[in-house]
């Protein structure tokens, strides 16, 4: 009898990757309205937005500047058709947007109306521009092609300050508030009229505390709520909300009594040295035994740590280095050392002010250190919106996007928190869509679901998929760490701050043993790609439960090869990635799963179109199948979710055009796989508009070919890509296999 093998990772895919031309278009494009019927409904619209804007007092409109809200019509969001020549003529420049369900009007080739997502677009001009625009609108004809753009917009409207301020204010008294302004990078001026407009409403305010994020600046500001509208009919304003506080660091449930038969801690050095990693928390004490891997730092001008937060942040660095402890099993060794920040000061989450002073203490450390991998187990207690993104995520992804560093971030613990207002989605800043966001399952065993604590998907679109795993985190059996006071006991404990940590240490691992031969894209694929998914949805469990251990990732048997793919890709173009297998015409059943991770700038201020970049990857199975002999290139398959008669609309609906993270599985028939590819090609774009960036995009790419009963598949592989594949060659000597 055979004895099975484990077969290591195949890397080097990128060599297969060969570029490709390949024409796209479509047909004259159905149109909802004549342009007549446009301005005929638009005319109105207009001149009353234009009235209203020219009421407002003069400390609102800096520069005589004011913000007009342009809705789409649903047709029309498609990058191809934003109406920028439309902009200009007029004289504005969209500062931001928003997604927006409408009923349109009309639709075209006589479709009945129905409810449909859109975009709001934010576009801020000169009152005398957009006087001049509603004065001269009825005499426009459409012999100008800047003109007939005004078919693409549904609704013209001033920006109600009222539907600025979002969430629940007290009735009276003062509050710590955020307020969101349109903003350039470092756009100083805007703040000085922010200023001034502050005082002409009787608020005497300290702008200090800010960031500025791609279009947006994220303020602090203390005042009378009933000052509220008075601030929010400034043009400037996008969104004004109470600030929130600092999540609660003690566990979900009071732990079971700590216990003494704890594993002795491991002798010596961490496996690697050249793995650099951090953890942004609560603090861990410099005499603990866990501080021969931990390094504690702390800012000097903090207040003394708390008992229950040094247990918080004991815990998580407990869960960095061992990951849930058997305290039956002896402990590994640690992978690697770990830098230890506290950021959180003595103030038990009720200092309204901590929140930006935390998310400023990270962002020094992240602008100032290189790391490989950072963890993050707190963060705002706030839900995601749909609508805005808040400061926390835009100065981390932005600040993701520009570093080679892989974050994890624990999703919160709001999973039992009311459905209906969206109290139990992941939050902030958990739809990081540059991070791994981790939510909690209930055991580490079978039968795994998500701990009913664990806070649920959906996140935002682009960012849908998320959390984007989950990991065991304790329910009905306790997370074991070590406690606060030392070696010699570990306890139980329960929550998703652990389960991330747990899931960075896999990533750390898989630095430790293949050095930078796997790029932190390729980190973050191939722990999406070895989630073990189970029954359960994406948004209970995203991709599913990380695996196991890092032999579940790095091993295949002989019936499966798994491949690495460390390409890029230049804007606009395609390439065509192969899927190294033999013909297998003789299998039943060939199961393909597939992965592509990439990292992509943000833009905060369109929270609809958060994302700059996607990629599409359009599935080939058999090089010879033709449906048409007009075809350039052979017949293709569904895969991710996508088809090449997916609407954009059904695109930003499902959330997958523009997702910057991919995965799927597949079954075919052998016989129906002859050199199986995939087309891949990027789209960018700024703002929702057209763009071409200057640089490639980097991405990961891991395919796995499972072919039950073809019991050489691994070999056939590597000998028909003999010096092109090579098995990854590990650093350390890699774990046993059980």
């Amino acid at each position: 009898m055979r004895t099975p093998r484990k077969n290591i990772l195949l890397g080097k895919g990128e060599r297969l990757i060969t570029d490709v031309v390949v024409r796209s278009g479509g047909g004259p494009k159905d149109h909802p309205y004549t342009f007549e019927e446009a301005q005929r409904r638009l005319t109105p619209m207009l001149e009353q937005a234009v009235e209203k804007i020219n009421g407002l007092p003069p400390s609102a409109c800096p520069r005589d500047e004011a913000v007009i809200s342009l809705t789409l019509n649903p047709e029309y969001i498609a990058k191809s058709y934003f109406p920028n020549e439309l902009l200009t003529k007029v004289g504005v420049d969209v500062v931001g947007s928003v997604s927006k369900k409408i009923t349109p009007n009309k639709r075209s080739r006589g479709r009945i109306p129905a409810e449909i997502l859109t975009t709001e677009m934010f576009a801020r001009g000169r009152r005398s521009s957009l006087i001049n625009w509603s004065q001269s609108l009825p005499d426009w004809r459409p012999n100008n092609s800047a003109y007939k753009m005004l078919i693409t917009l549904e609704e013209i409207s001033a920006p109600d300050p009222q539907k600025k301020l979002k969430g629940n204010f007290p009735k009276s008294g003062r509050g710590v508030m955020e307020i969101v302004l349109h903003a350039p990078e470092n756009g100083i001026e805007l703040l000085a009229d922010f200023q001034f407009h502050l005082e002409a409403c009787g608020v005497d305010a300290n702008l200090g505390r800010r960031f500025f994020v791609e279009g947006l600046c994220f303020l602090e500001l203390d005042a009378p709520v009933e000052s509220l509208i008075s601030i929010a009919i400034f043009s400037g304003v996008r969104t004004l909300r109470q600030m929130p506080r600092l999540r609660t660091l003690n566990p979900i449930h009071l732990p079971p009594a700590e216990t003494s038969n704890s594993p002795s801690i491991p002798n010596g050095p961490p496996l690697s040295n050249n793995v650099r990693t951090a953890i942004f928390d609560a603090g861990i004490p410099e005499s603990h035994p866990l501080t021969r891997w931990i390094v504690p730092y702390e800012w000097t001008n903090m207040m003394p740590a708390t008992e229950d937060y040094l247990s918080h942040g004991v815990a998580v660095s407990s869960a960095a280095l061992f990951g849930h402890i058997d305290p039956d099993a002896p402990l590994p060794r640690p992978y690697c050392m770990i830098d230890h920040y506290r950021v959180i000061d003595d103030s038990n989450g009720q200092n309204s002010f901590e929140l930006y002073d935390v998310l400023n203490r990270i962002e020094e450390i992240l602008e100032t250190h290189d790391y490989d991998f950072i963890n993050l187990s707190l963060g705002p207690e706030l839900p995601i919106s749909d609508d805005e993104v808040h400061s926390w995520t835009s100065v981390l992804d932005n600040l993701f996007a520009k570093k080679q560093i892989l974050a994890v971030i624990a999703v919160g613990n709001g999973g039992n928190d009311d459905r209906s207002p969206g109290l139990d989605r992941v939050q902030v800043p958990a739809d990081c869509i540059n991070a791994i966001s981790v939510g909690a399952c209930d055991t580490a065993g079978p039968g795994w679901k998500r701990a009913s604590y664990s806070s649920k998907g959906p996140g935002r679109s682009p960012g849908v998929v998320k959390p984007d795993m989950v990991d065991f985190g304790g329910e009905f059996k306790e997370f074991m760490v070590f406690a606060l006071n030392g070696e010699s006991t570990i306890k139980g404990i329960q929550g998703t701050s652990f389960s991330a940590p747990s899931v960075m240490r896999l990533a750390t691992g898989m630095r430790a043993y293949f050095g930078s031969g796997l790029n932190h894209l390729a980190i973050r694929a191939l722990l999406t790609h070895t989630c073990e998914s189970g029954e359960h949805g994406l948004m209970e469990v995203g991709w599913g439960r990380a695996p196991r251990s890092i032999n579940d990732i790095i091993y295949c048997d002989d019936e499966s090869v798994r491949v690495v793919y460390q390409g890029s890709i230049s804007p606009a173009k395609y390439v065509r990635v192969p899927i190294p297998i033999p013909v297998l015409e003789q299998i039943k059943i060939v199961t393909i799963t597939a992965t592509i991770c990439f990292k992509s700038k943000t833009d905060p201020h369109h929270p609809g179109n958060y994302t700059r970049a996607g990629l599409e990857a359009t599935f080939r199975p058999h090089i010879n199948k033709f449906s048409r002999e007009s075809q350039t290139h052979p017949d293709s398959d569904s895969f991710f979710g996508l088809s090449s008669k997916t609407t954009e609309q059904r695109l930003r609906l499902d959330g997958w055009k523009w997702e910057n993270c991919l995965h799927a599985t597949k079954n075919k028939r052998g016989s129906s796989l002859q050199k199986p590819c995939f087309d891949v090609h990027y789209n960018s774009r700024l703002g929702g508009r057209n763009y071409k960036p200057s640089e490639s995009l980097e991405f990961a790419m891991i395919v796995t070919v499972h072919a039950k009963g073809y019991i050489n598949l691994y070999d056939q592989v590597i000998a028909e890509h003999e010096n092109v594949l090579e098995p990854f060659q590990p650093l350390l000597d890699l774990p046993a296999t059980v």
